[in-house]
């Protein structure tokens, strides 16, 4: 397995900037109380359903991306807004890529990828395992369509299971998309797209889990459809001013891909929290 020098610089600038960021929660004179309370916020981040408006910002590093196996690092802003809807919650979280493609061994084209919208139902009072379900939309947004997107409107449904035991989070969220309209000359879209997640949480707001994003492609060549992922990450719930925010680390090692598509990938997030107020 080939690890590039960019990779371990890119680790070790972000495990030092976790570790050397944890002692701004205990800045506070009642560390304990702000330790239970980034405990309970790390596992309300992670749960996908959970009613906090949230503003992740990830950061994709990929490793030998096409023919000249070129590094490409991608950005997704990914808000997350709940709505109360009576005895429902919904959820609406959007993906906005910005992504850059290689052209050949030195250019690259770069902008807006097609948003991703999917609209979560939910039980605002749920039971041990916490469901959702509603429609998912990939949007034709891209700066570039003919290089960054589909150039079609795709919809189809989407569903989400959480279950929180203890110090651990568990769930997984899936949708599968067909085009509907668009563009007459592009191919027509039938995408899927999984992510499950396992955590552990120590305390503190420290986390150890998985949370792997499969995609595939089913209008694409046998063998050429899946992508599928392998790794861990680490995360940490921690203060900047009054904000709190989750720092998260990972890495992948994709098992299974395309012809062309990234082989690794190191993930960075950053993710801002804004908890209700109690009354």
């Amino acid at each position: 397995m080939r690890f590039h020098t960019t990779n371990r610089v890119l680790l070790v600038v972000a495990a030092t900037t976790l570790i050397g960021a944890s002692p701004l929660l205990g800045q506070d004179p009642d560390r304990a109380a702000q330790s239970d309370e980034a405990a309970a916020l790390a596992k309300q981040v992670q749960n996908p359903l959970a009613n906090l408006v949230t503003l992740p910002v990830q950061m994709n590093h990929n490793n030998n991306v096409g023919e000249f196996e070129r590094r490409v690092t991608n950005w997704n802003v990914q808000p997350v807004i709940p709505f109360p809807a009576g005895e429902y919650n919904i959820i609406a979280r959007t993906i906005i890529p910005f992504v850059s493609l290689p052209v050949d061994s030195l250019g690259s084209i770069a902008g807006v990828g097609d948003w991703a919208l999917s609209l979560f139902v939910s039980p605002a009072q749920p039971g041990a395992v916490i469901w959702g379900v509603g429609p998912a939309f990939i949007l034709p947004t891209a700066s570039n369509p003919d290089v960054l997107g589909t150039g079609k409107l795709s919809i189809g449904p989407t569903g989400v299971l959480f279950w929180g035991p203890g110090k651990w989070t568990l769930g997984a969220v899936a949708n599968n998309v067909w085009s509907v309209g668009g563009q007459s000359n592009r191919e027509s879209v039938n995408q899927f797209f999984a992510q499950w997640f396992v955590n552990y949480n120590f305390g503190g707001g420290w986390a150890l889990g998985t949370a792997p994003i499969i995609t595939c492609d089913w209008n694409a060549p046998s063998g050429e459809q899946c992508t599928i992922p392998l790794g861990l990450q680490g995360s940490k719930v921690l203060r900047f001013g009054s904000m709190p925010v989750n720092l998260l680390i990972g890495y992948y090692k994709n098992v299974e891909h395309p012809t062309g598509g990234a082989d690794e990938q190191i993930r960075l997030q950053i993710n801002m929290m804004f908890p209700q107020k109690q009354q």
